[in-house]
């Protein structure tokens, strides 16, 4: 088994306004398989986007680790780890996140800017994402002419435009009809086939769950045996 990225011990809490303790993951430990979709399933509420942003590195647990290809990311600076997001980490979720103003090419380029690639290179890659995930034809087009499942590709194009080595995914077709949604999971398993991807992804859509090659379910903030 070839594991990208594990986690061990994860605890997480929150405090409410009352000053309560509320514990939202309570020692989370996995592993994710390189080149595989891995599904992250379970009630609302039961921490599965809390585990999501941990392992991505968006967020910091109270106590426990993350490996990503053996090396623990929260022994990272601030600054480091946000290098480390930007090179190796690709998000797509539920809300695309679009800015209005840019384009398709130019949301999808943005990342590949911070970079520190060049205009007309960043936009020349951008567009190659986007005939891959079929739509090169609007790649002219602002977010407000897109319909959701269009949007939806952009934001997987822009998710892929830094080659990231896994890509975490929070409730990708969560706003998107069934056809719409079947054509993005479609996509994931071509990115997972094709273009050897990994993919971490919380949802609830039991279509998605059925095409994942691992399934993790949360319940009150453990993983279920």
């Amino acid at each position: 088994m070839n594991i990208i990225l594990e986690s061990k011990n994860i605890f997480k809490s929150y405090h409410s306004n009352k000053k309560l303790k509320l514990e939202v993951l309570k020692d989370i430990s996995l592993s994710v398989e390189k080149n595989k979709v891995s599904v992250i399933v379970g009630a609302s509420g039961a921490g599965k986007s809390t585990l999501l942003h941990i392992l991505s590195g968006l967020d910091r647990p109270d106590s426990g680790e993350v490996f990503f290809e053996s090396e623990n990311i929260f022994k990272y600076s601030d600054e480091k780890l946000a290098h480390f997001r930007n090179k190796n980490i690709g998000f797509v979720f539920q809300f695309h996140h679009l800015l209005p103003e840019f384009t398709a090419a130019e949301n999808v380029a943005i990342p590949k800017l911070a970079s520190g690639v060049k205009l007309n290179e960043a936009l020349k890659y951008a567009e190659e994402l986007l005939e891959l995930v079929g739509i090169y034809d609007r790649r002219d087009h602002k977010p407000a002419e897109l319909s959701g499942g269009e949007q939806q590709r952009v934001a997987v194009a822009r998710a892929l435009v830094n080659d990231p080595k896994i890509i975490f995914a929070d409730e990708p077709t969560g706003n998107l009809d069934s056809k719409n949604s079947e054509s993005i999971h479609q996509l994931i398993l071509r990115l997972r086939d094709e273009y050897k991807k990994t993919f971490v992804i919380v949802t609830h859509n039991p279509e998605l769950m059925q095409l994942a090659d691992r399934i993790f379910e949360i319940k009150d903030g453990r993983l279920t045996k």
